[in-house]
Formats: structure tokens, sequence, C-alpha cells
């Protein structure tokens, strides 16, 4: 358990696909100011954790806990509305929308406790979309697609992120700036759930680590300990 104050703690989360069950008795928590890596290889249900903990999928069992309040039998626009943001990972902004319509669509008022984010503080966060305000979402790269969907999501003023594979299929330089984002998110108090393939990048911005394989955990630690485990790398990691 982290000696941080929790902010999201998951106890016995059990998920399915249909009959097929995903997830098998999965815990882990995040604390408060804190980036937690969900790693592991494609298939190992990192994302279906994800979908789990903001509401989107049907049939799970399990205990989920938000800053104190159980979410597990709510909605998911009452889980965002705590203050959960998700970005997931297939980039899902308003083509026909400008930057600056689609970072309007994500406002939320203001959360205590929680940064308080402004067009203008995200662009200062993310200089490429200060350079194309009016450009319509549908006429960016995907890695600038990305950068807007977290945009949009920190418009909510989340206490919590979960960011679902951030550094997938995009150019290094977008990988190097997502990094930058991350731990600046870290150094505003904002805590990070990270879904993340990549050993390094996961190293370069998480404090902790848990490992998921077939969906049952199989390590959790630090980054450190997990860089010097090598059968856990080789194992459960490694492709």
């Amino acid at each position: 358990m982290s000696a941080r104050e929790p902010m999201l703690e998951v106890a016995g989360l059990n998920a399915f696909y249909g009959r097929a069950q995903v997830l098998f008795d999965v815990s882990f928590e995040v604390g408060r100011g804190e980036v937690v890596a969900l790693m592991g290889r494609n298939g190992a249900g990192k994302s279906t954790a994800m979908k789990a903990v903001m509401g989107l999928l049907p049939g799970t069992s399990g205990s989920l806990t938000f800053r104190g309040h159980g979410i597990a039998a709510l909605p998911p626009y009452r889980i965002a509305r705590l203050g959960l943001g998700y970005v997931p990972e297939d980039r899902r902004v308003f083509g026909d929308l400008t930057v600056m319509e689609n970072l309007d669509a994500g406002r939320q008022p203001p959360r205590e406790g929680a940064p308080l984010w402004t067009p203008e503080r995200l662009f200062r966060l993310f200089p490429n979309l200060g350079e194309m305000r009016q450009r319509l979402a549908s006429r960016m790269s995907g890695g600038e697609q990305q950068m807007l969907t977290v945009a949009r999501t920190l418009m909510g003023n989340p206490h919590l992120v979960l960011l679902d594979e951030p550094s997938e299929g995009v150019a290094p330089v977008i990988v190097e700036q997502m990094a930058n984002m991350i731990l600046q998110l870290k150094r505003e108090g904002l805590s990070v759930l990270l879904s993340e393939q990549n050993l390094h990048f996961a190293e370069l911005v998480s404090d902790r680590a848990f490992v998921l394989e077939r969906g049952q955990v199989r390590f959790e630690g630090t980054l450190d300990e997990l860089a010097r485990d090598e059968t856990v790398r080789r194992d459960y990691l490694a492709v």
C-alpha cells in the first residue's frame, strides 16, 4: 500500500467481456500526487482495468473507492463529476470542432484541492496546441490529437487522470512531450494512473508499477525494483 494518502483504491476487481472473464481479483491503489503505472503486454488487462474503474464495463465486481467515495455502482458521468478524468487509447477528439471548441467541451467547474486549468495554462503545457487554436481536430496528427485529448480532460479539473497508453503509436518527440507533461502534472499535485507497455517511458514518470499478465497482478513495487527484477521483465514485459 502507498504511504501517501490514497486517492484511488481498487480491491478484488473482476471484469468480463460477455462470458469471458478478463480481470481476476485485481487490486492496486494510487496515492495523492503519485504516478502509478499499470504495465503488461497487449491483452494483459490494463485498458480493461481502466474502463472498469470508469464504470464503462457491465458486470464487474469488487471494491472501487475514489477519494473516499464508493464508485463501483456509479455510472461513468457521475464518476467523472467526482473528479476522475479518463483519456482513452483511441484519442476521441471531436473532429469537426476546433482545438478551442474541444477544450470548451471538456470544461467543468473548479474543484477544491485540484489544479485549476485554463486554455492558456494548457497551451503553456502543450505549446503545439497553442499554435493551432482554430484548427479542426480532424486536421491534426495522431500525436497532436493525443495532446488535445489530454488537454480536454484536464479542462475538467480532475483530481486523478487515467492515461491509457499515452506513448503508443506517436512520434518520439511527442513521447518526450508526454513524459514532460506527466511530470508537470505530478508537480501540480495531480494523481495519474498510467497504462503503459514501454518500460523506459514508465521509468521516466512513474513512482510505482503494477504488472498485469492474463488479468492478474504479477508484480507490484517501485520502478527501481522492477528495473532490477529481470525475471518479471522477461516473463511479463518482454515482447
